[in-house]
């Protein structure tokens, strides 16, 4: 691998730029660190995982009063004004300085609507307009990290707890950074409407090798949420299955709230069509055809959905997408890391 191939798995801050060192390496700020930081990817071989702690965990809103704290906190204005965090990474021959930061539009900027469409079996990013369970499993995240709201997505998956929900690591914790803080979970969002209300986390969950190393083949995180009005999440609107170790290549769907444009995050988008492995070999991710952009992060992707109910089961999350190819995103590989982190946090 050569230093020209680098990785880039950040958050945009609405002043964050990508920058070009003098080693000719990209760099990119990352939320609340003042400097900027680079993580090259290191080959398949040498990547972390294979010791240490598996599962990573944090305590979030435990007492009323912190969950009362984290609720009174998002207020529709703060909803409106959190960014979405980026998605791009760099693997490129020649780095470039780009002309304008990738992270959210500027306020005010005008976003397309995204066209409608019935359920069908290919698409790079349509609006989801046939309702079922996956409109209300899946919802939009409100969160802060070291001072800067974000938004991502995530899904509702069977538990013991009743209580889970499962993201992307970085919709969790920045890496070997802070965790996040004022996490809320808004499931059936759509135009601002919250149908089932919002959910505050109670203990968070990743990877040992994303809190350790920010590892692109482990941007997982799983959340454990308190109950709302004495209500588990999955009485309230449901859950949908998970599954590890599942064959590779299969026709996927993947569902999220992007914000930048032509989205606007105010609703449900898809994206559907066979995934494939890593062209670039930096990771062990699979990449789905998908125009969806930032703010769809932790979204959840499906094998063996059906469309006509919106049951399917979860087998990835949206993660990143690399910077010379916008038409594709990656999401990790459930396997046997991962299913550790469920065991753990589903019993949470």
């Amino acid at each position: 691998m050569t230093s020209s191939l680098v990785l880039l798995a950040a958050a945009s801050l609405a002043t964050g730029l990508m920058s070009v060192s003098p080693t000719g390496t990209a760099a990119t700020e990352h939320p609340g660190r003042a400097a900027t930081a680079v993580r090259a990817v290191q080959p398949l071989a040498s990547a972390p995982g294979s010791g240490g702690t598996a599962v990573v965990e944090h305590a979030a809103a435990r007492s009323a009063a912190e969950q009362r704290r984290v609720l009174d906190y998002w207020t529709p204005a703060r909803m409106a004004r959190a960014l979405p965090i980026n998605l791009f990474g760099t693997v490129t021959k020649v780095l470039r300085k780009p002309n304008a930061p990738t992270g959210s539009r500027a306020p005010g900027a005008p976003a397309r609507r995204p066209a409608a469409a019935g359920p069908g079996t290919s698409t790079s990013g349509s609006r989801w307009t046939t309702g079922g369970l996956v409109s209300r499993t899946t919802g939009r995240v409100f969160l802060t990290l070291s001072g800067v709201d974000f938004v991502c997505s995530a899904s509702s998956v069977r538990s013991a707890n009743r209580d889970l929900v499962v993201t992307a690591g970085h919709c969790v914790k920045d890496g070997t950074g802070a965790w996040a803080d004022n996490w809320t979970f808004v499931p059936g969002y759509d135009q601002g409407r919250q149908p089932y209300g919002q959910f505050t986390a109670r203990r968070m969950f990743v990877a040992g090798p994303w809190s350790r190393s920010a590892d692109d083949s482990h941007d997982i995180g799983m959340v454990a949420l308190n109950q709302r009005n004495g209500a588990h999440l999955a009485d309230a609107v449901g859950f949908q299955e998970i599954a590890f170790g599942s064959a590779r290549g299969r026709h996927t769907y993947g569902f999220g709230f992007p914000v930048d444009p032509p989205y606007n995050g105010e609703h449900l988008i898809y994206c559907a069509g066979p995934v494939r492995q890593d062209p670039h070999d930096q990771t062990r991710n699979q990449g789905l055809p998908c125009g969806m952009t930032a703010g769809s992060s932790g979204g959840p992707w499906f094998t063996g959905f059906d469309p006509s109910t919106g049951r399917g089961t979860v087998t990835s999350v949206s993660s990143f997408k690399y910077s010379n190819d916008q038409r594709t995103m990656y999401g990790p590989y459930f396997g046997d890391i991962a299913k550790d982190l469920y065991a753990t946090a589903q019993n949470s």
